[in-house]
């Protein structure tokens, strides 16, 4: 069985591997998808988006992790809470998935629209933009998914002082920005990245924490878990 403090250093150098992932992935892919005719530079830039998929899908693995090592100190804390937040950051990973394939089939529109010189450009830039819709609509679900669940998580780190309460009032904070810029998004309202700056300071913070201190280990052995 893993100690408390290995759990901790590996969940904080996992937070590391999923924010480094997923910036440089999403920077990878979008450097191609906000070019104008991304369908003229999709294919011939696969490599450099297929990279970027990658990374991505390692973020999705490291998010699944973290929820797995994460339960059973929750769960000692909150098992309901503890539970709602290990089915939230496995609906992020999904959702982050769907939105992967969505890269996927954008590349192999691409091949498919060069082959044709471009013929019926409306068309394949129709099916484009919904594939593209849908891509952004996967995301956003998923960043509605992760927001929930890090509000009840770091809700759970307040109550139970596992972690000093003012970088658990940053995660509240910074996640209830983030639920905010989903719903946002699904609506279509782009605000840009300053929704994602809270969250983000959390997810520096809180890392390097873990890393350096672990969890609070007497707020860990003195409760009994709630349902």
């Amino acid at each position: 069985m893993i100690s408390n403090k290995k759990t901790a250093v590996i969940v904080g150098v996992l937070f590391f591997i999923a924010t480094v992932a997923y910036m440089v992935g999403n920077g990878l892919v979008e450097s191609v998808l906000n070019k104008q005719e991304y369908l003229n530079h999709l294919y011939p830039d696969r490599s450099k988006v297929i990279i970027g998929m990658f990374l991505e899908l390692i973020n999705s693995a490291a998010v699944v992790s973290i929820a797995m090592l994460m339960f059973p100190i929750l769960k000692k804390q909150n098992e309901a809470i503890a539970l709602g937040y290990f089915g939230s950051r496995i609906m992020e990973s999904v959702l982050l998935i769907v939105s992967i394939i969505g890269l996927q089939l954008l590349v192999i529109l691409s091949q498919e629209y060069i082959a044709s010189g471009a013929v019926d450009s409306e068309y394949f830039q129709t099916i484009g933009t919904l594939v593209v819709k849908g891509q952004h609509a996967a995301f956003d679900m998923g960043m509605l998914a992760l927001s929930l669940g890090s509000l009840m998580f770091c809700y759970l780190m307040y109550r139970s002082k596992l972690i000093p309460r003012i970088i658990s009032v940053i995660g509240l904070i910074g996640y209830a920005a983030l639920f905010a810029s989903g719903c946002l998004g699904i609506f279509g309202l782009d605000v840009g990245m300053i929704l994602y700056i809270p969250g983000a300071i959390f997810e520096i913070i809180f890392p390097i924490w873990l890393i350096v201190k672990g969890f609070n280990l007497t707020a860990i052995n003195a409760v009994t878990p709630k349902r």
